[in-house]
């Protein structure tokens, strides 16, 4: 408790006080929410997955896994959630792969944490993969590594006009990880091939063309508020049919993220 002197009614100084007290506290919980490097949300029966690291491009560290994992584990039985979306803080990015500094300072140390990420990652990508509500990922912006695996083994994958998608693995002496090499296989002709062993970036609509997107919308629908009534629709499970044109919907009239 703050001392009853700060709040003494017929001060002035005490009022003032009061009120610099509770501005501060105020600014303190916004901050500690824009920090948070996964921000959770259910509104509608939809859960919200935001990947909150803009200036990391949203890149994916050990702890954002760990918040995902046992999330998804969660809402998967939740009959409160019908649908679960992730998309990534910011325009330039959904997920541009996964931490690798912090991967290649703890190899130099010797230190586990190379190993415990890699496998708890394709713990995550499994995860999304079994997952049997239907899951959309929202890929606007760079879309590599780590950002690939969270949204390849999912049901819908969005394109915009700003997706930038690529497995540049083999730049770093890799191979393409986090189910790429499921993934990649099943594209068209050699194109996996090509993406594989290049690390060919596909742009825009080619994404959705290659069949890495499941849809394609621009950008400014990605940004609008989705918790109106497209969103507000049952997702039969059992259908995905209807999943699909309750999508569609979303699509032309609002966005879901």
């Amino acid at each position: 408790m703050y001392p009853t002197r700060w709040i003494n009614r017929s001060s002035s100084v005490g009022c003032r006080r009061l009120r610099t007290l509770c501005r501060h506290l105020r600014m303190s919980s916004t901050s500690a929410e824009t920090d948070a490097e996964i921000l959770l949300e259910i509104k509608n029966k939809v859960g919200v997955i935001t990947l909150n690291r803009p200036k990391a491009l949203n890149a994916l560290n050990l702890n954002m896994i760990r918040q995902m994992y046992p999330v998804l584990q969660k809402w998967d039985v939740d009959p409160a959630v019908s649908l679960v979306l992730i998309k990534g803080t910011g325009d330039r990015a959904f997920c541009a792969g996964g931490d690798v500094r912090a991967i290649a300072e703890a190899g130099k140390k010797g230190d586990s944490l190379t190993k415990v990420f890699f496998k708890e990652e394709y713990m995550l990508n499994y995860a999304i993969g079994t997952l049997q509500t239907p899951y959309v990922a929202f890929i606007n912006g760079i879309t590599m590594g780590g950002g690939v695996g969270l949204s390849v083994h999912g049901r819908f994958r969005v394109a915009t006009e700003r997706t930038v998608f690529a497995m540049p693995e083999t730049a770093i002496g890799l191979f393409p990880d986090v189910g790429g090499g499921y993934a990649l296989p099943r594209m068209k002709g050699k194109l996996g091939l090509y993406l594989a062993l290049t690390g060919h970036r596909l742009k825009g609509y080619d994404v959705k063309h290659a069949g890495v997107a499941t849809h394609f919308v621009t950008s400014e629908k990605v940004f609008i508020t989705p918790f109106n009534t497209a969103c507000q629709c049952e997702v039969d499970n059992n259908n995905p049919t209807s999943t699909h044109q309750h999508l569609f919907t979303a699509s032309s009239s609002c966005c879901l993220c």
